[in-house]
C-alpha cells in the first residue's frame, strides 16, 4: 500500500512542546517565533523530517503556519482547513485565524505589539513574503530575526533522518524535450535578461530541467535538490549522491557538475563574493539564498522561474501521455465504483474504499504495464459528515462506514510515468435526501460550465472562477477553494502558476492542465464535490464569431452518478454535455473493460439522460 491510515499526530503533545520553543525565546533574542508548513525546499508536500508545523501543533494540513508568542500561539489556515484544524489541535492552546483573510503579515500590524521581535528560519519563508513581514513589523517599530537553526529543529530530538530516493531518468518519450536544449533556452534567458546566473529553487523544476524524478516525498516524484544555470558555462547540480545510481550518474553528470547540498551555501556565497548578478523568484525561492548572496556581496534580481511557466504549459508528448493515462485510471475508476455499487450499505467503511481504488489503480496498471509508481496525494475518503472536511484524510481513529442515504466524496489520483491525475466523484449510498441531490446538481452545474466555456487570450484563473460559483451563489451558497489548480506531468499534482481561483492572476496557456473542482460543503452533515482534469486547448475559431478562442478539453474520464441529478435543474445545454462526456467515456473505457463486469455497470451508468 502506497497509503497508511494510522494517526499521524496528536492535540495533547501541543502543550509541552509550545512550552519548550518558548523556553528557547530569551536566548535568540525574540519575542515570537513563526513556524510555517513548507520546508528549506517551500513545497507544498514535505518529508517527514520537516513536518516541523504538525509535530508542533498536531495540524496535519498541506498550508498553514504558528505564531508562538510568549503568551499565545496562533494557528492560521485557509478555509479548505477550517474544520481539520479544530479537530486535529487544542484550542484550549491554539488560537485560529484565517490565512486568506488575515495573513501572518497583516495579523501582526494589527497586534499592536510595539518593538515585536520576530524570529524565522529564512530556509523556509520565501522572499515574497519575508518583505511582507519586515514591512508588518516596521510599522511597530519591530524587526524580523533570521535564526541560524530553525527552532524547531532544536527541541525535536527523535527527528526523522532526511530522504534518499532513488534518482529516475524520465524517457524522452514522455518528456518529450531534451534536459540540454531546456537548459539552453534557461542559460539564453539568464544571458537576456543581463544576470550572471539564476537559481532553480523548486525540486520540481530542477526534476523537469534535467529530465530526472525522485522518490524523496511519498506523492511528489521530484528529487529533493537544486540547480545554478549560468548564463555562460556548466550548471551546478546540489543533490546527494546517494540518490543517484551508475545510470543517473553518469546521464547527469553529462549536464551539470554535481555537489551534496551541503555545498549549496558556500556556491551562493561564492557568486556574491565574485559580484554577480543572481535571478532568483521571490515566490519559489527560500529567503536565505538572498540572503547569503547579497551579505557576500553580489545582487539578487527578482525574476520568475525560467521552468516555471515552461513546465505549466505541456509539450505535445507530456499532453499525450496525460491522456493515455487518464484513460487506464478511467478504468481502474469504473472498476472501483462497479464494484462499490456491489457492496451493501454499511457494509464497507472510508478505509476500506480507499484501499480498495488503490488496488483497482494497481492492478489495472499492471495489466496495462503503465504500473502505478505513486499515488499523487493521500485519497481523500469521506463519507457522510466526514465529506464536509474538504481535505479530509481518513485514520484509524476517524473511519466511518459508508450507510445508506448519504454520499461518498473520493478525491484520489496516481503518478504514473507519463503523467499524473487528480479526480474527484461524490456517489450515492442508496437514496440521498433530494437537498442533497439539489446541491449536487448545483456543483455539476458549476463545473460544466467551466468545461464549456470559451474564452480570448490574456484571460486569467480569476477572470473565469465565477463561472463555477454562479449557480451556488444564485442559491445563497459557495465554497471555500479555488475552483482548480495547475497539474504537473509526473511532478507535484498541485503546479503553478496556473489556477482557476480569486488569486489566479496567471493568463492560462495552451498545454497548461488545471483541474476543474467546484464544491459545496455543509459542517457536521455532507460534503460534494466534482473534479475532472481540463488542458487548455489552442484557440480555435467559432461558427460567426470574430476571433478565436481558447477552450478546455476534459482530459479525465469516468462517470458522474446521475442518480444525484435533480435533472429539471440542468438546461438542455448543459444535459448535452453530460450526455456527450458519458457518450466519450465509454467509448474511451470499454475497450479496456471487454472482458471485465465492469463494463456492464459502465454501459448503465452512462445512458444518456
Amino acid at each position: 500500500m502506497f497509503q497508511n491510515f494510522e494517526v499521524l499526530s496528536s492535540p495533547d503533545q501541543a502543550a509541552g512542546r509550545l512550552a519548550r520553543l518558548r523556553a528557547t525565546l530569551a536566548g535568540l533574542g525574540v519575542d515570537a517565533i513563526a513556524v510555517p508548513r513548507s520546508d528549506e525546499y517551500l513545497g507544498e508536500y514535505v518529508p517527514a523530517c520537516a513536518e516541523r508545523l504538525a509535530w508542533l501543533t498536531g495540524f496535519t494540513g498541506s498550508a498553514g503556519l504558528v505564531l508562538v508568542l510568549d503568551d499565545t500561539a496562533h494557528i492560521f489556515v485557509d478555509g479548505r482547513y477550517a474544520a481539520q484544524v479544530r479537530a486535529q489541535t487544542d484550542p484550549a492552546v491554539f488560537d485560529y485565524q484565517d490565512l486568506i483573510a488575515t495573513p501572518l503579515a497583516a495579523f501582526l500590524e494589527a497586534s499592536g505589539r510595539e518593538g515585536l521581535r520576530l524570529g524565522i528560519d529564512p530556509w523556509t519563508w520565501p522572499s515574497a513574503e519575508v518583505q511582507r513581514l519586515e514591512a508588518a513589523l516596521k510599522t511597530l517599530g519591530g524587526s524580523l530575526v533570521y535564526l541560524d537553526r530553525n527552532p524547531v529543529d532544536a527541541i525535536w530530538e527523535d527527528r526523522p533522518a532526511p530522504p534518499l530516493g532513488a534518482v529516475t531518468l524520465q524517457p524522452i518519450t514522455y518528456a518529450g524535450v531534451l534536459a540540454r536544449d531546456k537548459l539552453a533556452a534557461m542559460a539564453q534567458t539568464v544571458m537576456d535578461a543581463g544576470a550572471d546566473a539564476v537559481i532553480l529553487a523548486d525540486p520540481s523544476s530542477v526534476a523537469w530541467s534535467f529530465n530526472i524524478r525522485g522518490q524523496d516525498l511519498p506523492s511528489t516524484p521530484h528529487p529533493l535538490s537544486r540547480a545554478i544555470i549560468p548564463a555562460t558555462g556548466r550548471p551546478r547540480l546540489f543533490i546527494d549522491k546517494r540518490k543517484t545510481g551508475i545510470e543517473a550518474e553518469a546521464y547527469l553528470t553529462q549536464l551539470a557538475d554535481i555537489a551534496p547540498p551541503s555545498a549549496f551555501e558556500g556556491a551562493l556565497s561564492e557568486l556574491g563574493r565574485s559580484g554577480a548578478t543572481v535571478m532568483a523568484d521571490p515566490a519559489v525561492a527560500s529567503h536565505a539564498i538572498s540572503l547569503l548572496i547579497e551579505t557576500s556581496g553580489g545582487v539578487v534580481k527578482a525574476a520568475p522561474d525560467p521552468a516555471r511557466l515552461p513546465r505549466a504549459c505541456k509539450n505535445a508528448a507530456e499532453i499525450a501521455g496525460s491522456a493515455q493515462v487518464h484513460v487506464q485510471d478511467g478504468a481502474a475508476m469504473v472498476r472501483f465504483l462497479a464494484w462499490l455499487d456491489r457492496q451493501a450499505p454499511g457494509t464497507v467503511d472510508e478505509i476500506g474504499a480507499a484501499t480498495r481504488l488503490e488496488q483497482f489503480r494497481v492492478e489495472t496498471g499492471e495489466s496495462l504495464q503503465m504500473p502505478l509508481r505513486a499515488l499523487s496525494f493521500d485519497t481523500i475518503s469521506g463519507a457522510g459528515p466526514n465529506a464536509a472536511i474538504m481535505h479530509y484524510r481518513v485514520n484509524t481513529e476517524t473511519n466511518r462506514r459508508l450507510n445508506a442515504g448519504e454520499m461518498l466524496l473520493i478525491d484520489s489520483g496516481g503518478q504514473y510515468v507519463a503523467g499524473t491525475t487528480d479526480i474527484t466523484r461524490t456517489i450515492a449510498v442508496g437514496d440521498v435526501p433530494r437537498d442533497q441531490k439539489r446541491f449536487f446538481t448545483l456543483v455539476l452545474k458549476g463545473m460544466i460550465a467551466i468545461s464549456l466555456l470559451r474564452f480570448p487570450e490574456g484571460t486569467r484563473g480569476v477572470d473565469i472562477d465565477a463561472f463555477a460559483r454562479i449557480a451556488l451563489w444564485q442559491a445563497g451558497a459557495d465554497f471555500a477553494h479555488g475552483t482548480g489548480h495547475g497539474v504537473g506531468s509526473y511532478l507535484s499534482v498541485h503546479e503553478g502558476p496556473q489556477s482557476i481561483s480569486r488569486r489566479g492572476m496567471q493568463a492560462l496557456l495552451p498545454g497548461m492542465i488545471l483541474s476543474n473542482e467546484p464544491g459545496y460543503y455543509r459542517d457536521g452533515a455532507f460534503g460534494i464535490r466534482i473534479e475532472n482534469l481540463v488542458t487548455v486547448h489552442e484557440p480555435r475559431a467559432i461558427a460567426g464569431g470574430d476571433k478565436p478562442m481558447l477552450g478546455f478539453e476534459t482530459l479525465t474520464l469516468c462517470p458522474i452518478d446521475t442518480r444525484l441529478i435533480v435533472r429539471d435543474l440542468l438546461d438542455a445545454g448543459e444535459t448535452a454535455w453530460l450526455n456527450a462526456y458519458h457518450a466519450r467515456v465509454r467509448a474511451e473505457l470499454s475497450p479496456l473493460l471487454a472482458a471485465d463486469p465492469a463494463l456492464a455497470w459502465l454501459e448503465a451508468a452512462t445512458e444518456a439522460l
